[in-house]
């Protein structure tokens, strides 16, 4: 593999761990809301809540999976 486009892939890989980071971070965020609605009880908010955990946690699972068939075929295209 060229350099070019050995950067190109690297670059990607990076791109993708940022996206998966940022929604780790939403899931964070969501937690903290989810947790303080135990003292503040909110039934509509809670129901919002784990939804869009649940939303954040499957996209969570679609990246990672996007990164190890992406990382493949890096590792692939790097022994080429």
């Amino acid at each position: 593999m060229d350099q070019a486009k050995y950067e190109e892939m690297k670059a990607m890989l990076q791109k993708l761990e940022d996206i998966k980071n940022s929604q780790e971070s939403i899931l964070d965020k969501i937690n903290h809301v989810i947790t303080d609605l135990f003292q503040h009880p909110d039934n509509e908010l809670e129901k919002a809540m784990e939804l869009a955990h649940q939303m954040a946690s499957d996209n969570v699972d679609k990246i990672r999976s996007a990164i190890e068939t992406y990382e493949i075929k890096f590792n692939k295209a790097q022994q080429s």
